[in-house]
């Protein structure tokens, strides 16, 4: 299971105030979509889904996903 996208998206999706269902219909994929990335059923969701949902709540794939990108010092 993706827990830190299944956890990312349910947290960030309501604090957009969308349900489930209304993310799906304004990203333009179905529930089942919404629902299995939330769950943590699906491993590797499309990339074209998570653009789609991401650009919903005007967010980045990185922020969606939970990813921080690490500084690395200058040598």
């Amino acid at each position: 299971m993706n827990t830190n996208l299944a956890e990312s998206l349910k947290r960030l999706r309501k604090a957009h105030g969308l349900t489930q269902q209304k993310l799906a219909q304004e990203a333009g994929v179905s529930l089942i979509v919404v629902t299995k990335v939330e769950q943590g059923f699906t491993k590797d969701p499309a990339m074209s889904s998570l653009v789609k949902i991401a650009d919903v709540m005007g967010i980045s794939i990185d922020e969606l996903i939970g990813r921080t990108i690490p500084r690395h010092p200058k040598n």
